[in-house]
Order: structure tokens, then C-alpha cells, then sequence
């Protein structure tokens, strides 16, 4: 009498195949993932920047002196928070104070000109975030 068997399962090859090439997607597909991540983190910073220089600039003209922080911009109502630096992933934003903008609305307190991103690191375009 002959015992038949079922063919219940993979090779070891087919395991090792079927591995391989999902390793191959993989060490494709994370690279290209990452990237996109990274560019997406890049127009989220530009579109916060836009927001936040047009804001103080705003706020500059409505009351004739420079915000002193971020915070006046969230306390007289031009923004409802300060956004997180994404870079950082904390709304911990380097401001500028210039004396041009000073002499120019006679302010004698020092004020927030322009804002860059505190990190150190460098764009997919060479710059770095934080000029």
C-alpha cells in the first residue's frame, strides 16, 4: 500500500525566494518613502515660515512696533498657536531682531523681524533650514 502525500507546504527555496525579493522592494521602497517624508516635512516649513513672517509683518503694521515674541502673535489674536518647527517637531523657532525695522516705526523695545528654522540640518536643495 503506498501512502500518498499532500503537498502541504513551501520549499525551503520558494521561502528563500519569496524573501529575497521582498527584501529587494524594501531596500527600494524605504529610500523613495523617506524622501517623500522629508519633502513633505520641507512644504510644511515653507508654508509655516510664509505664515508666520506674514503674520509678523502684519502685526508690525496694525501696531506700529514689532511683536516682541511669537507669543504676541498668539495673544493679539493673529495666530491661534505657535506652529511646531517641523524639523524640530517643537515650536522652538530661531527670531531675528533687526534695528532697521526699529529706527524705521521709532521702537526703543527690541522686536521679532524674521523667523528661520532651528534646526541644523540641511535641505534636499543644499541650504540650511536655519537661513
Amino acid at each position: 500500500m503506498l501512502i500518498s502525500r499532500k503537498p502541504g507546504g513551501f520549499t525551503l527555496m520558494e521561502m528563500m525566494v519569496v524573501i529575497s525579493v521582498i527584501v529587494i522592494l524594501l531596500a527600494v521602497a524605504i529610500p523613495i518613502f523617506r524622501q517623500s517624508i522629508m519633502k513633505a516635512d520641507e512644504t510644511t516649513l515653507k508654508t509655516d515660515l510664509f505664515t508666520l513672517r506674514r503674520m509678523i509683518d502684519q502685526y508690525t503694521k496694525d501696531k506700529n512696533k514689532a511683536p516682541e515674541s511669537l507669543e504676541d502673535l498668539v495673544a493679539a489674536g493673529y495666530l491661534k498657536q505657535i506652529p511646531k518647527d517641523p524639523m524640530t517637531g517643537e515650536p522652538n523657532w530661531n527670531v531675528t531682531v533687526e534695528s532697521d525695522v526699529m529706527q524705521y516705526l521709532d521702537q526703543t523695545d527690541p522686536g521679532v523681524d524674521d523667523v528661520h528654522s532651528s534646526s541644523n540640518f540641511t535641505s534636499s536643495e543644499g541650504t540650511p533650514y536655519s537661513s
